[in-house]
């Protein structure tokens, strides 16, 4: 007795502690209404503050409540691409913006491609007269390539500029599996198709390792270029070679050109003050936030005759959120976007690893309805738009892509796990009657009949040769040609240039030019459509809740370092389980996670201990 009414008791109690819960987060939530239903904070005069706590991602991926209200740390705060442009560019040409700070204290990375892309902002908006001061503790890649673009870099004293270039360790799970009982039955085509190997081999095939380091290589002279370019006096084969120069890092890098001044953030606010006025209420120079910018600037699309649908993420079947390119949710989109508006060109923006092949067609014939009403459709490619993504882009008039992005990956696999070797080990068996081979396949309790793995390999294969026949068919190559340039390989925009995947180089302004053009309008006065779900109104609550400046991890340059490469794990062990629980057919490039910032994970700490629990288990 005494224990059912303990037990009754800690039932009373969570249900308690759950209602509090929920009514505090009301409580924030009319607090936000109120607030929001207010004007805007008139944005004055003085520095436009860009804090980049976070990654630079084409479309930031919708929160989650609960995991948000459930995580064990901060999510990884998103910024997306254009909205960084826009602020920009309008702040380039607006005399109340006096300065550009860039503040990378914990800034994460952002893909080559939209790297270089802010870069090129920030020279604008240097070339309008205007300076750009950044500062971090730091510095590491994707920080430095931006920072070069500035007129000054400062850093603290304590701090260091360590520049690793692309590559890095991945997750091979074969020990895992064998310890669990657990069977991957792999079904692939194509030479280079490394997304399964995590589930076969413990480490890189040879022709894994030649095609990934000709790709990294490809990537790490991009960035060399174009830090050379932006920062001339920078001795960056020495920094690169010899970061450590006689022992103290921040000299070192101050003796090398990489940065201007070394100093505490409060002198370096004091600089920036001298130009941008300082604030009489904190003493701190005058700031422009980002996010009252962006409002006070929106992107205007009203009216506008060029439709844009952003394909970003994995691509799965069914329903998704921004951030994941589900297949009915873009169709839905492009298919409202037909029919509401007088749209005249469709401009395809691709930034995606691929994923299930039946969602990658899907938006396929969604982007074709396009065409079939006349309008030009461009394709323009981010940092990666491979696997699936490149399935998507045969649907393009024209295809844009950078030199540093990642297509190709042009085949196709499955992964379907069985457990008769777990079950077994703990004293189940299975066993049963079939009318035919394929009865009760695929027996994920005991097994797959040869049969069944027949039927998967041609499946599979039927698919690598469809693949093969779209990409013959769009870039007007004999299916033999494109055989020999697919079998899974990737490739960088210069090389896929090449071998004629893309058509040209360009990024998104580029490639609303040709829709323009193809579409017979004036470039500057064709306005853009974004065909997009807007974010309801709890997304923004959390979104504004989780500011810059709230994350308590470390900012020195081992704990950033550290921090990035715990979400890029944490991003590895969130693709294995999804490969093992999502669509069985997939166009999907593990490989490319070389070209893409961490993602966001509410809790990457959960994703260990599930890890682990499993090999405790």
């Amino acid at each position: 007795m005494t224990k059912l009414l303990g037990g009754f008791w800690r039932l009373l109690v969570g249900i308690k502690d759950g209602l509090a819960l929920v009514l505090l987060l009301l409580f924030f939530v009319a607090l936000y209404a109120a607030l929001s239903a207010t004007p805007n904070r008139t944005v004055t005069s003085g520095a436009l503050l860009l804090q980049l706590d976070g990654t630079i991602v084409e479309q930031p991926a919708e929160t989650d409540p609960l995991a948000v209200l459930t995580s064990a740390g901060p999510a990884l705060r998103e910024y997306r691409l254009r909205d960084v442009l826009h602020a920009l560019d309008t702040a380039a040409s607006d005399d109340r913006v006096k300065v550009v700070v860039l503040d990378l204290e914990r800034f994460l990375g952002g893909g080559q491609v939209a790297i270089g892309a802010v870069g090129e902002a920030l020279d604008r908006v240097r070339r309008a007269g205007k300076p750009v001061l950044a500062y971090a503790t730091g510095y590491t890649d994707d920080g430095y390539q931006l920072a070069a673009h500035a007129s000054e870099i400062w850093m603290n004293p304590l701090g260091a500029v360590a520049l690793a270039g692309p590559g890095g360790s991945q997750l091979y799970f074969p020990g895992l599996l064998d310890r669990l009982g657990v069977t991957a039955h792999v079904y692939r085509v194509g030479t280079y198709k490394a997304a399964v190997e995590p589930f076969l081999r413990t480490d890189q095939s040879p022709e894994a390792r030649r095609a990934n380091e000709a790709v990294t290589s490809a990537l790490w002279e991009s960035w060399r270029q174009d830090v050379r370019t932006a920062r001339p006096k920078a001795q960056l084969d020495r920094a690169i070679a010899d970061p450590i120069g006689r022992g103290d890092l921040s000299r070192t890098a101050l003796a090398y050109g990489m940065v201007d001044k070394l100093a505490p953030q409060a002198e370096f606010a004091k600089r920036v003050a001298a130009i941008a006025g300082a604030d009489r209420n904190t003493g701190d120079f005058r700031t422009i936030r980002f996010a009252d910018w962006i409002e006070a600037n929106p992107l205007r699309s009203a009216g506008g005759a060029i439709g844009v649908v952003t394909v970003a993420g994995d691509i799965v079947d069914g329903e998704a959120g921004p951030g994941t390119a589900g297949a009915e949710t873009i169709a839905r989109l492009i298919r409202e976007g037909l029919a509401k508006r007088d749209l005249k060109a469709l401009v395809v923006r691709i930034d995606s690893p691929g994923g299930s092949v039946l969602a990658s067609e899907r938006i396929r014939l969604a982007v074709l309805e396009a065409k079939q009403k006349g309008l030009p459709v461009v394709v323009s490619m981010g940092s990666v738009a491979a696997s699936g993504g490149y399935w998507i882009a045969t649907a393009g008039d024209r295809i844009f892509a950078e030199p540093a992005t990642i297509t190709g990956s042009i085949g196709v696999f499955g992964v379907l796990p069985s457990f008769e070797q777990s079950l077994a080990k703990i004293g189940i068996s299975t066993d049963g009657v079939r009318t035919t081979p394929l009865s009760g396949q695929p027996d994920l309790a005991g097994g797959f009949t040869p049969e069944f793995n027949r039927l998967a390999q041609t499946g599979v294969e039927d698919a690598y040769g469809r693949f093969l026949r779209l990409v013959a068919d769009a870039r007007r190559l004999p299916v033999a040609r494109v055989d020999e340039i697919a079998q899974g390989r990737i490739w960088t925009g210069g090389m896929a240039r090449q071998i004629g995947l893309v058509d040209q180089f360009g990024g998104f302004q580029e490639a609303i030019a040709e829709a323009a053009r193809r579409a017979k309008l004036e470039p500057a006065a064709a306005g853009l459509v974004f065909l997009e779900k807007e974010p309801d109104w709890i997304s923004r609550f959390l979104r504004d809740w989780n500011r810059p400046g709230e994350d308590q991890r470390g900012a020195d340059l081992i704990g950033r370092m550290a921090a990035r490469q715990q979400a890029v794990l944490a991003s590895s062990l969130a693709d294995a389980m999804a490969l093992a629980r999502g669509a069985s057919i997939q166009a999907r490039c593990l490989e490319c996670a070389t070209a893409l910032p961490p993602r966001s994970i509410a809790d990457p700490g959960g994703l260990f201990r599930r890890l682990v629990a499993m090999v405790a288990g």
